[in-house]
C-alpha cells in the first residue's frame, strides 16, 4: 500500500519534472539503502507511476567487478562491498546521462543468475526526463561517491524494518541457488557488515521511504 510519505514523494517529483524546460536538463533520482531493503523493487514501482518513455531505472549493480577480477582475491568474500564496484565507471556513465547529448547511452546491469554485470543491458534514450538510479553506496562521501552524489538531484532512502530485511536477503540467496545455511550466515556476514556503513548515511538522504 502506498504510504503518505511515497504519495508525497511521487507528487513532488512529478512537479519537478513539470517545471522543468522542455528538452533541458533531465532530473536523475538515487534510490539507496542496505542490501534486502527492496531498492530494485521500489524503482522499478516509481518508474511505473510515469508511464512509458517518461522514466528509465539505471542499477549500480551493473558496476560490480567481474568475478574474473575478484575471485582468487579477498574481494570475493567481501562481494558487494563498496570496493567491490567499479565507482569510477559509474560516475562516468551518470555524467554521460547528466550531460544528455547522445541518441542513446547503454548502461549495464547485474545478471544474478549469472552472478555477473552484463554490458549495455539498458538503453537510455535522450528524450527520456527522469533516470531512477539505485544502489548501496549513493550517499557515501568518500571520493570518487561523493562525486557522484553531486551528479544526483535527489536521494531517496528506502527504509525497512531490519527482520524484513534480512529476511528477504537470505531468500533471495537461496532462489538464486545458495543453501540456506550459507545464505543466513552471508546476509549476517557480508550483508550486515554493509548494512551498517550504508545505514550511517541515512541522514543525508533528501527523503526517507517506508518500504514495507
Amino acid at each position: 500500500m502506498e504510504s503518505p510519505q511515497i504519495a508525497e514523494a511521487v507528487t513532488a517529483l512529478r512537479g519537478a519534472l513539470n517545471g522543468a524546460p522542455h528538452g533541458g536538463r533531465r532530473m536523475l533520482l538515487g534510490i539507496a539503502g542496505a542490501p534486502g531493503a527492496g531498492k530494485s523493487t521500489f524503482a522499478a514501482w516509481l518508474q511505473q507511476q510515469f508511464g512509458p518513455g517518461q522514466a528509465v531505472v539505471v542499477p549500480m549493480d551493473g558496476f560490480h567487478l567481474g568475478n574474473a577480477i575478484i575471485e582468487g582475491t579477498p574481494l570475493r568474500q567481501r562481494k558487494g562491498a563498496i570496493d567491490t564496484f567499479d565507482a569510477g565507471g559509474y560516475l562516468s556513465l551518470l555524467r554521460r546521462l547528466v550531460r544528455r547529448d547522445e541518441a542513446v547511452v547503454y548502461a549495464p546491469e547485474f545478471n544474478r543468475t549469472l552472478d555477473e554485470p552484463v554490458a549495455a543491458s539498458v538503453a537510455i534514450p535522450a528524450e527520456v526526463p527522469l533516470v531512477i538510479t539505485e544502489g548501496n553506496y549513493l550517499l557515501f562521501e568518500q571520493e570518487p561517491w561523493k562525486d557522484i552524489r553531486s551528479q544526483l538531484d535527489e536521494v531517496w532512502f528506502v527504509d525497512v524494518p531490519s527482520a524484513l530485511r534480512l529476511n528477504r536477503l537470505v531468500e533471495r540467496h537461496i532462489s538464486f541457488g545458495m543453501e540456506r545455511a550459507a545464505a543466513e550466515a552471508w546476509a549476517a556476514g557480508p550483508d550486515q557488515a554493509n548494512a551498517v556503513l550504508i545505514e550511517a548515511t541515512r541522514p543525508a538522504a533528501n527523503r526517507i521511504i517506508p518500504w514495507h
